[in-house]
């Protein structure tokens, strides 16, 4: 019910690419007659931006605020998120989003839920839409052989950190309806501290529980080289290895 879109490039471009592609799903997408598993509040849900290189955290905050105040400009309110955020309780995602679309319309009148930027009122065809900077991070999806979505969930909830799972992972089991199976759906917010490798594996663990295996999995958009060598150094057992080893990141050093 969603589609996940990565921009690459200057703080400028993406700003622009950023500003033009949530004017077009506004133009083009009817959130009152939007349906999907996965949780959602917009047509433009979020729009995180990611230092990647040469550029830093505070460059990304300040292409945030302006990519909100423009979409805010439309009629649509904007809540900015994670480094961003204006308050504590608006750094989570998760939290701003609570209660989706169909809740938001009464939310949103609560004095703490007054958008940093746009109207103090539901956008009905565009919904409502996060914006913020943040460090990058790893979205990790693992399919289950079993079509009962309560066993993704109760996997979901033992993985994740408010279920007193892995520090820095979010965590929610989502139904495949195409392919009569679950999935465990995840966000690594820091790779480092809570890698790959250890997400899947804690999910095959839990789904021993219940006699269920793991069949695939899958990264949405891009993802940091460092935490694909995590996961090959755990596999392979490599040691002393580093990036500085990778051929491809040697060759666009000196580039």
């Amino acid at each position: 019910n969603r589609t996940v879109l990565t921009m690459i490039g200057s703080p400028e471009q993406i700003k622009k690419a950023a500003i033009n592609t949530a004017k077009k799903a506004a133009e083009l997408i009817d959130m009152s007659k939007h349906q999907g598993a996965h949780p959602r509040m917009g047509a433009t849900d979020v729009i995180p931006f990611t230092p990647v290189s040469n550029v830093s955290i505070g460059e990304c905050k300040e292409v945030a605020l302006e990519v909100a105040a423009e979409i805010g400009s439309w009629g649509i309110p904007v809540y900015l998120y994670e480094d961003s955020a204006t308050r504590p309780e608006r750094r989570n995602l998760a939290d701003i989003r609570k209660g989706q679309y169909e809740g938001f319309f009464e939310k949103i009148k609560g004095e703490e839920w007054k958008p940093d930027f746009g109207p103090q009122e539901m956008n009905v065809k565009s919904g409502a839409t996060a914006v913020g900077a943040r460090v990058p991070l790893v979205a990790f999806n693992v399919n289950l052989d079993t079509p009962d979505v309560e066993i993704a969930d109760k996997i979901a909830k033992k993985v994740r950190y408010i279920g007193g799972g892995l520090r820095y992972v979010k965590a929610i089991g989502l139904k495949l309806e195409e392919r009569n199976q679950t999935q465990v759906s995840m966000n690594l917010v820091n790779y480092e501290k809570s890698a790959v490798y250890q997400a899947f594996e804690m999910v095959k663990m839990e789904a021993k529980r219940y006699g269920v295996n793991v069949v695939g999995s899958e990264v949405i958009g891009t993802v940091p080289m460092k935490a694909l060598l995590d996961v090959a150094e755990y596999y392979l057992q490599i040691e002393g290895f580093s990036l500085d080893q990778i051929l491809e990141k040697r060759l666009l050093d000196v580039q």
